[in-house]
């Protein structure tokens, strides 16, 4: 983390690895995993990871390569509202600054401590279990397919082993990791649906096939049923990432 705010050959490199993953996760099934009733997109999180270990510079770059990936996205393989990706306000914005927002609320955390926070940590862990339970018994009601059955039995698996492996490894700086990755993600939905709605609000709504006098209504919809699972998904992989990072830089 020393220097974090510069430039250079391995930070670039680390640049490259990281904005390549979150290609990768936009072409490919991997990006967009059932979790919960809904789906969650993990391209932002080589930008949180990449913040949290490298630094503002490295997170928003990473955020470059996704918003600019988002754009290219909406011009080779359009969709019904791939119209507001075109506006890098839209695109590329909002993915630059998770970087920068998961940095500095990293580094606010491990200069205030969290030796009286370990409530918290519990609680934030049995949100996530209780809503993997509701996605699983969502599955099981209204039976699909076994796969998204499979995916939250396994995510609920790993919720309980990672809950227990920061409780017991990571102990009072488990938030560190947990907060930035949730205000990081949130960076993301929030910003991009704030520019959506700032912009395109009706016409987005309109082509989504809903009211356009419930814009509003609508587009916080998407939010909240996107910014959750995205979460989820975020805390459980970064904290798993850069868990297993830190132990091999030591």
């Amino acid at each position: 983390m020393k220097n974090g705010k510069r430039l250079d050959v391995r930070r670039l490199a680390v640049v490259g690895v990281l904005g390549a993953i979150s290609v990768v996760l936009g072409m490919t099934p991997l990006g967009f995993i059932p979790v919960g009733p809904t789906r969650a997109t993990i391209m932002h999180i080589p930008v949180i990871i990449g913040a949290i270990m490298e630094g503002p510079v490295v997170g928003g770059l990473v955020g470059l390569i996704f918003g600019i990936f988002s754009i290219y996205q909406a011009i080779t393989a359009p969709t019904p509202v791939s119209f507001v990706f075109l506006n890098p306000i839209v695109s590329v914005l909002p993915r630059i600054l998770i970087g920068i927002t998961s940095y500095y609320a990293y580094k606010a955390l491990s200069r205030i401590g969290n030796k009286r926070t370990t409530w918290l940590l519990y609680g934030i862990w049995a949100a996530i279990g209780i809503y993997l339970v509701r996605g699983l018994y969502s599955g099981i009601v209204n039976y699909t397919s076994v796969w998204p059955l499979l995916m939250n039995g396994g995510l609920l698996i790993l919720t309980a082993l990672m809950a227990y492996l920061t409780s017991k490894t990571l102990k009072d700086k488990a938030l560190d990791l947990i907060i930035p990755t949730i205000i990081g993600t949130l960076t993301n939905t929030v910003g991009v649906l704030s520019m959506i709605y700032l912009f395109y609000a009706e016409r987005f709504v309109q082509a989504i096939g809903q009211d356009i006098d419930t814009a509003r209504k609508v587009i916080v919809g998407i939010g909240i049923t996107n910014g959750i699972p995205e979460s989820i998904i975020a805390i459980i992989i970064v904290t798993s990432v850069v868990t297993a990072l830190k132990k091999r830089k030591k």
